[in-house]
C-alpha cells in the first residue's frame, strides 16, 4: 500500500455498524462466547486458538486448522444493498478439534455446517465459534460452509495511511478494501497474512455490470434472468489482506508485459480514456523491476482503477488497486505509485509477512524501490530522500516505533514506509549496491510464495554477504536511538521533540 496520493478531500467518518444475527438457523448463532476447556486430556479433542497471538492483532487469524481453499459466492445486487452470500472452507485439522474459529464480522450468518451437516455457531465480537457435530480428527479434511447475508456497507476506520477499509462504495458497485484485517468484513476466514489459500471466486452481476477478482478468469456464464456468474481463480495461495473482488461498469483492457506476461487492466469506462497514458506504462515498470528483482512472480497483473475518494492504493494480488486520482494527477506522482503497488508483487505479496510486526519488509521495499526508480524518472534524489528520512527517524522510532517495533495505532504510519526503506538504504550502504542485489534476488527467490519474517531477512543478508549483519541491523529494526549512517559521516538526526 502507498501513502503517496494526489492530494483529496479529507476522510470520511467511520462506519461501523452493530452486528445483527437472525434466529432462522441451521447451526444455531448466537452472541453468547464459549470459554475453551484449559484442560483437556492429550490427544482429546480440544478447542483451537481464537487467535495466532501476533503481536498486534493478537486474535487475528485462528488455531487448530489450516485452510486450503475458499469458495466465495456472492449474489450482488446494488450498491449499499445487502445481499446473499456463502463461503466454503475447505481445510485440514492440525489438532483433534472440538470447535474452532472463523473471523467474521458484520454481517448476517443464516447456517452453519460442518461436513454437510448442522453445525452450533456463536458469535463472539468479531469470531464465530462453531462447535462440529462430531469432533474433527488431527489431519483430516473438513468443509466448513457458511450462509449469510453480506452488508457491503461495512467499513471501518484507522487513523494511519489505511484510513477507511472494508466494503468500499463506488457509483455503480464496490471495490474491496481488507488490508489490514478487514477481509472478517467481507467473508469467513482465517484472517491473518501468515494463512494463505488459494481463492475461488463466483460472483453474480445485474445485466450490465462486470465482476473482477484476482487471478484468471475461468468462466462467464450468462443466466436465463439475464444475470451473470463470474467465476475466477487466484490460481496461487494469497493472505486475505490480498483479496479483491469488485463490481461495476468497466472495460476490460488487455496487453502485453515482458515474455508475454498476460495484463488485463479493469476501468470504469468513462475513465479508460483519459488514465490510458500511464496505465500503458506497466510493461516498462515490470521491466525495470525484474531487473532488480528477477522475474514476476505470478501469472499476470494488471490495475484495476478506483471509482472512489478514498485516495489509497492497495497491492491486492495481481490486481493492484490504484485510485483514480493517482492516474490523472503528474506523471511522475502516478508513477511512484504504480511502481510502489507493483513492488509488492514481489514483496509482500509473493513473499509474505510472518506477523504484522514485519510490515516494514513489505512497506520498505515499496517504498525503496519506488524513491529508486523515481529518482531515474523525473523524481526527486533517493539520496536526498533518505537523508531526510535520516534526520526524523529519532522522532518517528518517539512517536511511531522502530521498524520493526510498531505499536496497533501506528502501523501504517510514515515509519512503515520511508523510515524502512531508510534500513534497506543502509543496508545496501554497508555491503555495497553489488551484494545488496544479489540480497535482494535470494530474498524473493528463496521464499517466493512462502511468508518470512525480520530475522529471515537478517539471516539470508549475512549468509549472502559473508558478513554478520545481526548487529548491524538490529540497532536500526529494533533500537530507540538511529545508528550512524555509513559512508555519509554528515548526516544528522535532527533531537526528538515531545
Amino acid at each position: 500500500m502507498s501513502t503517496f496520493r494526489t492530494p483529496r478531500r479529507r476522510a470520511r467518518p467511520a462506519l461501523v455498524a452493530a452486528i445483527t444475527v437472525t434466529a432462522a438457523l441451521t447451526g444455531p448463532v448466537s452472541q453468547a462466547a464459549s470459554s475453551p476447556s484449559s484442560h483437556a486430556a492429550a490427544g482429546a479433542p480440544s478447542p483451537g486458538a481464537a487467535g495466532l497471538g501476533d503481536p498486534i492483532f493478537p486474535l487475528d487469524g485462528n488455531g487448530g486448522y489450516k485452510v486450503d481453499r475458499y469458495l466465495l459466492d456472492f449474489d450482488w445486487q446494488a450498491p449499499n444493498t445487502p445481499f446473499e452470500a456463502a463461503t466454503t472452507i475447505s481445510a485440514t485439522a492440525t489438532q483433534a478439534l472440538s470447535r474452532f474459529d472463523l473471523d467474521f464480522a458484520g454481517n448476517t450468518p443464516h447456517t452453519v455446517t460442518v461436513n454437510g451437516k448442522p453445525a452450533a455457531a456463536e458469535r463472539d465480537g468479531d469470531e464465530l465459534v462453531i462447535t462440529p457435530a462430531k469432533p474433527l480428527a488431527q489431519g483430516k479434511a473438513f468443509t466448513v460452509k457458511v450462509t449469510y447475508t453480506a452488508d457491503p456497507t461495512r467499513i471501518r476506520h484507522r487513523d494511519d495511511a489505511i484510513e477507511d477499509y472494508g466494503w468500499i462504495a463506488t457509483p455503480d458497485g464496490t471495490v474491496l478494501y481488507p488490508q489490514p484485517n478487514g477481509a472478517k468484513m467481507i467473508f469467513p476466514s482465517n484472517d491473518h497474512p501468515s494463512q494463505r489459500a488459494p481463492i475461488t471466486f463466483r460472483i453474480t452481476t445485474p445485466p450490465g455490470l462486470k465482476a473482477v477478482a484476482n487471478g484468471e478468469l475461468t468462466d462467464r456464464t450468462e443466466q436465463a434472468d439475464g444475470r451473470v456468474k463470474w467465476t475466477y481463480d487466484s490460481e496461487q495461495p494469497l493472505a486475505t489482506q490480498l483479496a479483491q473482488l469488485a463490481i461495476g461498469k468497466f472495460t476490460f483492457v488487455d496487453g502485453a508485459g515482458p515474455h508475454g506476461l498476460p495484463i488485463r487492466d479493469v476501468v470504469p469506462d468513462d475513465l479508460v480514456a483519459s488514465t490510458e497514458q500511464y496505465r500503458k506504462l506497466t510493461a516498462d515498470h515490470i521491466a525495470w523491476l525484474e531487473e532488480r528483482l528477477g522475474p514476476y512472480p505470478f501469472n499476470r497483473y494488471g490495475l484495476l482503477v478506483g471509482d472512489t475518494d478514498l485516495g489509497v492504493a492497495l497491492e491486492t494480488q495481481t490486481l493492484s488497486l490504484i485510485p483514480k486520482a493517482d492516474l490523472l494527477g503528474d506523471q511522475v506522482s502516478a508513477e511512484r505509485n504504480l511502481v510502489h503497488e507493483l513492488t509488492h508483487q514481489w514483496t509482500g505479496d509473493s513473499v509474505g509477512i510472518k506477523t504484522w510486526s514485519d510490515l516494514w519488509l513489505s512497506e520498505g521495499h515499496a517504498r525503496f524501490y519506488e524513491r529508486l526508480y523515481s529518482q531515474a524518472h523525473g523524481g526527486v534524489s533517493f539520496e536526498d530522500t533518505m537523508k531526510t528520512a535520516y534526520a526524523s527517524h529519532d522522532q518517528w522510532r518517539h512517536d511511531y516505533g522502530a521498524p520493526a517495533e510498531p505499536t496497533e495505532p501506528n502501523l501504517f504510519k510514515r515509519m512503515r514506509y520511508d523510515g524502512s526503506a531508510l534500513v534497506l538504504y543502509a543496508l545496501r550502504e554497508k555491503v555495497g549496491q553489488e551484494t545488496f542485489g544479489k540480497i535482494e534476488r535470494s530474498w524473493v527467490t528463496k521464499y517466493r510464495g512462502k511468508t518470512a519474517g525480520t530475522q529471515d531477512y537478517i539471516d539470508l543478508a549475512s549468509k549472502v554477504s559473508g558478513q554478520d549483519l545481526d548487529s548491524f541491523l538490529h540497532p536500526w529494526l529494533y533500537g530507540a536511538k538511529t545508528p550512524p549512517m555509513p559512508n555519509h559521516p554528515d548526516w544528522v538526526v535532527d533531537p526528538v521533540q515531545s
